[in-house]
């Protein structure tokens, strides 16, 4: 799996995360750019870890599938 596997997960994580926070801004009635750049910022920390974590996952997959054959 090469970046740009995790690069598309990433970005298939932020953005719908992203538009969910900001028509919840939006609904809110008083959204204002810094309200649209915090969910911004939140969508972007939740998808970094999230897709953090699976590489974390992926890579120890990898490492303990490497110690099996061994």
């Amino acid at each position: 799996m090469g970046a740009g596997f995790w690069i598309k997960r990433y970005l298939l994580a932020a953005l719908p995360l992203f538009a969910i926070l900001a028509i919840i801004e939006w609904a809110k009635g008083s959204a204002r750019p810094i309200d649209y750049a915090s969910a911004a910022i939140w969508a972007a920390v939740a998808a970094a870890i999230f897709v953090g974590v699976a590489w974390r996952r992926y890579r120890k997959a990898l490492a303990e599938a490497e110690a099996r054959r061994r």
